[in-house]
């Protein structure tokens, strides 16, 4: 391949060149899918992970730090997001299930996750994907932990107390909401339908905008962007997939009332992940009801030099005001100087659970 461009005046040419590069590109492109399918058939017999968060992570990395345009981060981010899929796919379709149905923001940080090439399973609750995942009818799960505005989704952190998956892998998604009906005009609209979360999310806009509108919660955006397809008296609060998988229009776009709105999702499976070099340790613990015992037990973190990033608590629902307390922590389980510190940590707990440890996902702290 030549180093000199074709002059920008002759158009055939250039686009004789392009064709050259795409056949290049497509050549390579199956190269690397055949030693895809190699690597997987070594993985196979050896009992490996398909899917290894912490890998695609380091590659993602070395790109991005190699890149030198004019293709932005992001650019290259999807577009070797979905490579990658594809050559997962070579070696095993991956079973993906999301809270559903079609047109939720849960199905969208799938495929920010996982990319294309999948086969979605949509579910009808938190509760549903967790089972999903639990009997094998799926590979992984996708599901809600936090949200930038409304803090925790404590279906979520209840449900991983119990489960023996673990949290592989995260992703941060910006939520923009819309308000949506069959007509696009709020005339005739005298309910509007949407996941408590999207409904308080958007809480200030709808008093502003729409006092009046008799606010019904739904198990997903997608499921009442579905009603709203079905009744022209009900809106939506739903983002651009759900207008497109239902036929909806915009009565009002960015409805949201952070305008940085984010949600960070959590990916369930039966494999744990290995450290990538930029990880997150997520914990859930609990101390016998006594004075200091919640200081006794962030301790070892301090002794140990270990940056905490998150700490929430729920209720025990034992009826005796006790807590489980969820903690993320910098770095990976692994690490020498973060296993020493869960050692000690573990020793002062009540409850001790190390629900995962993964890479941190780009757009997240």
């Amino acid at each position: 391949m030549s180093s000199d461009p074709t002059p920008p005046n002759d158009l055939a040419a250039l686009r004789r060149e392009i064709d050259a590069l795409d056949a290049e590109i497509l050549s390579l492109l199956n190269r690397r899918a055949t030693i895809a399918k190699v690597v997987g058939e070594a993985k196979e017999k050896s009992g490996g992970a398909i899917f290894r968060p912490e890998r695609e992570a380091q590659v993602m990395k070395g790109l991005e730090e190699g890149n030198a345009g004019p293709l932005k981060s992001e650019h290259i981010r999807a577009i070797y997001r979905e490579v990658m899929s594809a050559c997962r796919d070579l070696e095993r379709t991956t079973v993906v299930a999301y809270l559903g149905p079609q047109g939720t923001f849960s199905e969208q940080a799938a495929a920010l996750r996982f990319g294309s090439s999948i086969r979605s399973l949509p579910c009808s609750s938190i509760a549903e994907i967790f089972r999903s995942v639990e009997t094998r009818q799926a590979d992984f799960g996708v599901v809600p932990l936090e949200n930038s505005s409304e803090g925790a989704i404590g279906q979520t952190l209840d449900l991983l107390l119990a489960t023996p998956l673990c949290l592989c892998a995260e992703v941060a998604l910006r939520i923009e909401h819309q308000l949506l009906s069959q007509s696009g005009e709020l005339a005739g609209v005298t309910r509007v339908m949407a996941h408590p979360q999207a409904l308080a999310q958007c809480s200030g806009w709808l008093m502003g905008h729409a006092p009046d509108l008799v606010q019904l919660p739904a198990s997903s955006n997608g499921e009442a962007a579905r009603e709203a397809a079905k009744d022209a008296s009900v809106a939506a609060i739903a983002g651009r997939q759900a207008a497109i998988a239902y036929g909806l229009r915009a009565i009002a776009e960015q409805i949201q009332d952070d305008a940085q709105n984010t949600t960070r999702f959590g990916v369930i499976g039966w494999s744990r992940t290995e450290p990538s070099g930029n990880d997150r340790t997520s914990l859930a613990l609990s101390v016998t009801n006594r004075a200091g015992a919640v200081y006794d037990m962030l301790a070892p973190l301090k002794a140990h030099g270990v940056s905490m990033t998150r700490f929430e608590s729920r209720p025990a629902r034992t009826g005796n005001w006790s807590y489980y307390f969820f903690i993320d922590i910098a770095g990976h389980a692994e690490d020498a100087q973060i296993a020493r510190a869960l050692a000690d940590l573990k020793a002062v707990a009540g409850f001790y659970k190390v629900l995962g440890a993964y890479p941190v996902a780009k757009g997240l702290p």
